[in-house]
């Protein structure tokens, strides 16, 4: 079982947070948009269980992912399957409908632009990804994917990473929990 380990942190300011990560040597790619639909399941609650399926768009590649729910940790721990669709937007408007039909319902689409670094923290490989998400601003992310007997080691390395940069006040919810609580503030 593969568990996604990750801690998110609001950025007040992209320019400072990008020089500490070129200070340690981290090159961030260039910005890549992402479409986030996510679904909620005819039987249950997800926003009650605690659990996301949510299609991704990356420019024309598709992904449908599930997300478990969350282990009570300081970081973010989860259960995290990610299986690749067709490429296309046909390929992906229809696998919407297929949900639908199956009585999934649409919740919400988050939209993003991602700048990422494949980037090894402590001997270990971190995926570090600075969003700019319409209507939320920018946050970063720093997260690795653990076996059930690497979670542990996995916490501890981004809490350090995380520590390394300054980073102190982590956001535990996600972009879509987020964009629902500030229009629900409106």
């Amino acid at each position: 079982m593969v568990y996604e380990v990750e801690q998110k942190f609001r950025v007040p300011n992209v320019v400072e947070l990008t020089a500490k990560l070129a200070a340690l040597g981290v090159k961030l790619g260039p910005a890549v948009e992402q479409i986030d639909r996510y679904f909620n399941h005819p039987g249950r609650d997800f926003a009650a269980t605690d659990e996301a399926l949510r299609l991704r768009t990356v420019g024309t590649v598709n992904r449908i992912t599930y997300k478990g729910p969350r282990h009570e940790n300081a970081v973010k721990t989860r259960r995290e399957m990610e299986l690749p669709l067709a490429d296309g937007n046909e390929a992906l408007l229809g696998f919407a409908e297929l949900l639908q039909a199956l009585g999934f319902s649409a919740v919400r689409e988050v939209r993003k632009w991602r700048r990422s670094a494949a980037w090894t923290w402590q001997g270990a490989a971190v995926e570090i990804a600075l969003d700019e998400v319409d209507g939320l601003g920018n946050y970063v992310e720093l997260e690795q994917t653990a076996g059930a007997d690497e979670v542990a080691r996995a916490q501890r390395q981004i809490e350090t990473l995380a520590a390394e940069l300054g980073l102190n006040q982590p956001e535990s919810r996600g972009y879509l929990e987020l964009l629902l609580a500030s229009s629900s503030a409106v």
